[in-house]
């Protein structure tokens, strides 16, 4: 098993469920699981292995805290994932996942979304759309894929929107979908401000104006991307979201937020966050009244696709750290600032 080391370390620091791997701190000799509850490490002093064996072999002992090797800590959240995640081909009922659990169906239901931020069926459908994405770049019938992903027919497929458009149009990249664009440069690099039909689907930054299109067209290589001015006055909008809060402007076109229940919830509360002003992870998860979604909620930030205008970036790590940005800690750390700066000077004009 090969390890992409960085993508590793955002799963560690959101403390991601999913994970499949461990890690080893140098300065402590001991091996953790990535969402082990201990104090986060340096990453120069990190290194991951596939498997406890591995880090083992490496000269590194288990935490007592997380027991890496212990099959008898493995959670009640942990038994119902994979459970349904070998099942996701078929309905799975509360009764099974409580006799899997060890439970009683509400508890396993209860402290899985506790855990995950969504119920087992939402869990279930997220993989089934994760599934049904790849065999839709894998087959070449539209069908076969979207029985292989594990929906009953192809109806479900249509009706639950799983990719944020039809089977056939993601199949296609997109193609059929048409997304206006317009791009400007500013002091985070180039920005740039993307919409469909429905509304503004994507706010990319990058150090050039290819690399924000290129991210653009990336989850859908064959939509028509045009090059629109008339969307001149939405970038206005959204670059006074990062100028001074007294001369900034309301964003009067619709957000086109593509994910699940959950994600789009925590979308939300990060635009609720005031300006100045940051939340932790378990903050965010608390006020979200699901004190227990921490890794939930900093995975849904990750998957955030509007820079800015879904303020992800006020969202920072328990201990302070900056801990991840989809568009780069140096953006974050300017952004924070810049409005730190701004809330400074306002309470400066009020006294």
């Amino acid at each position: 098993m090969t390890i992409d080391a960085a993508a590793a370390w955002q799963q560690l620091l959101s403390r991601d469920h999913s994970a499949e791997f461990f890690y080893a701190v140098r300065t402590t000799g001991i091996f953790c699981r990535p969402w082990c509850a201990s104090k986060r490490p340096l990453r120069q002093n990190v290194e991951f292995f596939p498997s406890t064996q591995s880090a083992r072999a490496a000269g590194y002992r288990p935490c007592q805290r997380c027991k890496p090797e212990s099959a008898s800590t493995t959670s009640v959240v942990e038994r119902i994932s994979e459970y349904l995640r070998k099942h996701a081909d078929r309905r799975v009922t509360l009764e099974e996942l409580g006799r899997v659990a060890g439970c009683s169906p509400f508890t396993a239901q209860r402290s899985f979304r506790a855990a995950l931020g969504v119920s087992p069926a939402e869990y279930q459908r997220g993989l089934r759309a994760k599934e049904l994405r790849r065999e839709l770049k894998n087959e070449s019938n539209i069908t076969d894929a979207v029985y292989a992903a594990g929906y009953g027919s192809s109806s479900r497929a249509y009706e639950r929107s799983p990719l944020g458009m039809t089977p056939s149009s993601y199949k296609k990249g997109g193609e059929g979908e048409q997304i206006g664009y317009i791009a400007t440069q500013t002091n985070l690099g180039w920005l740039l401000v993307a919409a469909t039909a429905r509304g503004i689907c994507a706010v990319n930054l990058g150090s050039t104006k290819q690399e924000a299109v290129r991210a653009l067209g990336e989850e859908f290589p064959r939509a028509k991307l045009l090059e629109n001015n008339a969307l001149s006055p939405t970038l206005d909008e959204v670059l006074s979201t990062i100028a001074d809060a007294k001369s900034a402007k309301r964003v009067r076109m619709p957000l086109d937020l593509r994910g699940t229940a959950f994600q789009i919830e925590v979308w939300r509360a990060l635009q609720r966050i005031p300006r100045g002003e940051t939340r932790s992870y378990s903050q965010l998860a608390a006020e979200l009244g699901r004190p227990r979604a921490t890794r939930a909620v900093a995975r849904a930030c990750g998957q955030n696709r509007l820079a800015v205008v879904v303020p992800c970036h006020r969202v920072i790590g328990a201990n302070g750290s900056l801990t991840g940005y989809r568009w780069g800690l140096e953006r974050k750390q300017k952004l924070l600032c810049y409005e730190n700066n701004q809330r400074a000077k306002a309470a400066e004009r009020a006294i």
